[in-house]
């Protein structure tokens, strides 16, 4: 097997030639060795993630953040944004401006062209110049230079002011000294991006918008000025101009987002010192704001020196353990034995929550900084947060309380689910507690009885007086329920709505499905008669094809038909469909003597239950439409659900075009 290895001459030890006339060769003169920024240019996905119009806003992010972390360092309070025709940028603060003095290392260079043409070039590597920082690895601003077709940069220091100009990463004109400036100190960085990189991207003043605006709430301390070209703004969505200063901070941002009326207790902010390190020196800080929702889904947004974190990381696991660890601290204090049952997940199960950490050399996952992995966070956060969060606690015992007995509800609901995975009928001796808010039927039967899944609890209330108690059961739903088709596993999984449907059908859902538990022989979805109802119906139907398809096959699905108009002549009533049914019974009843009044029905939660059950859910009377896929549509519907329900949007909009010229009437 050596053999392999060795030269027939081993006393050969000559160099091969550097070039071969053989096209397979793989010589020195196939390894590039690329300079300066030549990289960024070549692998710009190295460095921002991509080409796509995320990456391209990246950009806009790595200038800002440059500011922020002066701000944050307590060297400047107000940071100017603007958007003007030509995708050109201008971001400007009022720090200290960056040096431009001759660099050490590079004498003929001043230290702006250093750290604009250097890759891991800056001031971030040490703590003398940023206690924290957002940009840490020094290509920020060289790979934005990179990757622009013009950079234009002023400096304001010592009054004086700076100016050079850059083209795709390389100076055009020396550092000009322009002359005394007064009243004016900082950086200014104007720049376009380089649309041999980025192709047809522009900015979204939308978005930088949004992102100016998450940035003036994660620090109180900062203004940002916000101005764009009116000619860039779309619906008049976001302001041409506006001045952004939150002195609330985090807090100002969760009360924009949340009902206060969905409250389980107050909202709970703050802010305090990391612990020091074992040199006592200072490690940083935490800001959270925290709310505790009676019903809705969870959200956790969090920070780190001002950069979003979506993936999370080491500040939100210290977060995770500090709520967990003080709630249970309190039912045990509370000598509530029921305390230790609690999880994570049922304290942030219910929680609407932002929290923005400012450490020292952060560490995160690569250089677009979407997750925090510096493990000492953990510990930090986790320590720091307890500590509050036992005397916010103790503070208000009665509100404490409230909120503990919440999340254990949320627990011994958990759990209650776990034992109780594939519901069975109640019945007269044992009698289980009914997932979401569903009103069953007393038979058990399923050959015989039907669910009818409704839309909020004021169609819920109109359909259990109208139903027969003994083979028709409710199941009201809140709202829109999650698209399954454009929805990911997680999601499905933690959507409240589609479990406490999967529980009520009792038949499981997929390696878990078994039809002959389905504890209805008829779903009936039955939604208003317009075009909410039609879209909630829409999603219904795309849950049952994709996740419960054998109910589909089986022939178990089925669409109420409620009526939209009541028309009434004297004590005689009838009912018509549409416009077009209205129409032609109206036309008829005017044949006869007396005034034909017509009343539209808002909705199901409108219809008195009389008129409901006597024209949608009566059997004897009613109508129903069985949702069936027939064998030679099967691809045609797969790829009909796709387009429509996907996350392709481009598809939907393509339907649109094509079909919109043979929409007749439009109910809007």
């Amino acid at each position: 097997m050596s053999d392999l290895f060795s030269s027939n001459d081993s006393k050969n030890t000559q160099l091969p030639p550097s070039a071969s006339s053989d096209s397979n060769s793989y010589n020195a003169n196939d390894i590039e060795v690329l300079e300066g920024l030549e990289p960024v240019r070549r692998r710009p996905g190295m460095y921002i993630g991509g080409t796509d119009e995320g990456a391209y806003h990246h950009m806009a992010s790595e200038i800002l953040d440059n500011s922020m972390d002066e701000a944050v360092g307590g060297f400047a309070n107000l940071i100017q944004v603007s958007l003007d025709i030509g995708n050109k940028l201008t971001i400007r603060d009022n720090g200290r401006g960056i040096p431009v003095d001759p660099h050490p290392k590079f004498k003929d260079k001043s230290a702006l062209e250093v750290i604009l043409t250097t890759l891991h070039a800056g001031g971030k590597f040490s703590n003398k110049v940023y206690n924290t920082a957002g940009g840490l690895h020094g290509v920020g601003s060289s790979v934005v230079n990179a990757l622009s077709s013009w950079m234009e940069v002023e400096i304001a220091r010592d009054k004086i002011l700076w100016k050079q100009t850059y083209e795709r990463g390389n100076p055009v004109t020396p550092l000009i000294q322009v002359g005394p400036i007064q009243n004016r100190r900082g950086t200014q960085i104007s720049f376009i991006p380089d649309t041999e990189i980025f192709g047809d991207i522009h900015f979204s003043p939308k978005q930088l918008f949004k992102l100016c605006r998450a940035k003036a709430f994660l620090f109180k301390g900062v203004t940002i000025r916000w101005s764009c070209d009116e000619s860039l703004i779309k619906n008049n969505d976001i302001p041409t101009q506006t001045t952004l200063h939150f002195p609330n901070g985090l807090e100002d941002s969760l009360k924009e987002e949340i009902d206060p009326n969905n409250l389980v207790c107050p909202i709970w902010s703050g802010d305090v010192a990391l612990p020091t390190d074992t040199d006592g020196q200072d490690t940083g800080r935490i800001e959270w704001s925290i709310a505790w929702l009676t019903k809705g889904d969870s959200s956790l947004s969090s920070f780190c020196n001002t950069i979003p974190t979506p993936l999370g990381g080491t500040h939100e696991q210290g977060f995770r353990n500090a709520l967990l660890k003080g709630i249970r601290a309190w039912g045990d204090q509370r000598a509530n034995k029921r305390a230790s049952i609690i999880t994570a997940d049922d304290v942030l199960g219910s929680l609407a929550a932002k929290l923005s950490v400012f450490i020292r050399d952060p560490e995160f996952q690569g250089q677009t900084k979407e997750k925090l992995s510096s493990k000492e966070t953990v510990k930090l956060v986790e320590t720091a947060l307890r500590d509050r969060l036992d005397h916010w606690l103790a503070a208000d015992p009665s509100q404490a309380d409230t909120l503990f007995l919440s999340i254990l509800e949320k627990a011994e609901d958990r759990l209650r689910r776990k034992e109780n995975k594939d519901t069975p009928r109640k019945s007269a001796t044992k009698r289980l507690r009914l997932p979401g808010k569903l009103t069953d039927c007393t038979k058990e039967n399923a050959a015989i009885t039907e669910i009818f899944i409704v839309e909020g609890d004021s169609a819920g209330g109109s359909a259990k007086q109208a139903r027969n108690r003994e083979t028709q059961a409710i199941l009201p739903l809140r709202g829109k329920i999650l698209n399954v088709a454009s929805a990911s596993n997680q999601k499905l999984n933690n959507n409240q709505e589609l479990k406490d449907l999967i529980e009520a059908l009792g038949c499981g859902i997929g390696s878990h499905f078994d039809i002959q538990k389905l504890r209805y022989g008829r779903v009936i979805i039955m939604t208003d008669a317009d075009v909410d109802g039609a879209h909630i119906a829409s999603l219904l139907m795309t849950f049952f094809y994709q996740e419960l398809p054998e109910l589909v096959h089986q022939g178990k699905i089925y669409l109420a038909q409620p009526p939209l108009y009541r028309l009434t002549q004297g004590e005689k009533s009838i009912y018509a469909m549409d416009d077009k049914d209205k129409e032609k019974k109206q036309n008829k009843l005017s044949q006869n003597r007396g005034k034909v009044e017509v009343s539209r029905f808002k909705g199901l939660g409108e219809m008195p239950p009389k008129d409901l059950k006597e024209t949608t859910m009566d059997p004897k009377h009613r109508t129903l439409l069985k949702v069936t896929i027939p064998q030679e549509d099967i691809e045609f519907t797969e790829e009909r659900v796709s387009n429509l329900m996907g996350k392709k949007s481009e598809m939907r909009f393509q339907f649109i075009q094509e079909h919109a010229g043979s929409v007749e009437m439009l109910d809007i």
